[in-house]
């Protein structure tokens, strides 16, 4: 695999000292791992940020062995990171995304989307203006798996939404991340619990 392109990170972990392992998505090539030399250094560390738009170069001797890459950051998120909700929504919309999706198939509508929906939370000035992207988002996400999923009502009423958003939950747990539920569901349910404090100020 060689590669350049632009991508989302949707995941790093750490490898050895200084390395990551990053997980990628792309809008031709689906979700790629590559290893990142220095991922978790003064210089990348601000880039390995689940969230972040990205312009990758990836370069592997052949198909089996997992790709070098160098990443350059083209648009932050990191801000966003420190507010409470819009980081548990980046950080579930990533997780979901990382675990979900199949190695390297290809799902340009599941990039655009993910794209408008982090674009969304970060510039949104509430949550009455995301929300809808993510149950967008999941929906089609369950679509483009194969997993059906009703078109969301284009309600704006805060707890229709929230409603909206907990129907999700089942398909979500039992078809995408079945047996990946623990760290993944915990994500959402962070974020379930934030947005719940906003029906109550």
């Amino acid at each position: 695999m060689n590669l350049r392109a632009p991508a989302i990170l949707v995941a790093s972990r750490s490898h050895g000292e200084t390395a990551s392992i990053a997980r990628l998505l792309t809008e031709d090539f689906g979700l790629v791992a590559a290893y990142v030399a220095g991922g978790r250094g003064r210089h990348l560390r601000p880039v390995m940020i689940p969230g972040n738009r990205v312009e990758i170069d990836l370069r592997a001797k052949s198909d089996s062995q997992l790709p070098f890459a160098k990443i350059e950051l083209t648009e932050s998120r990191g801000p966003w990171m420190t507010e409470p909700l819009p980081a548990a929504a980046i950080t579930w919309a990533c997780a979901l995304t990382a675990t979900a999706l199949p190695e390297r198939n290809a799902y340009s509508a599941l990039f655009g989307a993910l794209d408008a929906l982090l674009s969304a939370v970060c510039q949104a000035p509430s949550a009455r203006g995301w929300l809808p992207a993510m149950i967008g988002y999941e929906t089609l996400l369950l679509r483009e798996l194969g997993y059906g999923g009703a078109r969301p009502d284009a309600d704006t009423d805060l707890s229709a939404l929230i409603a909206a958003l907990d129907r999700l939950e089942q398909p979500l747990a039992r078809y995408l991340l079945a047996d990946k539920r623990g760290d993944v569901m915990a994500s959402r349910k962070l974020l379930r619990e934030r947005l719940g404090r906003m029906l109550t100020q």
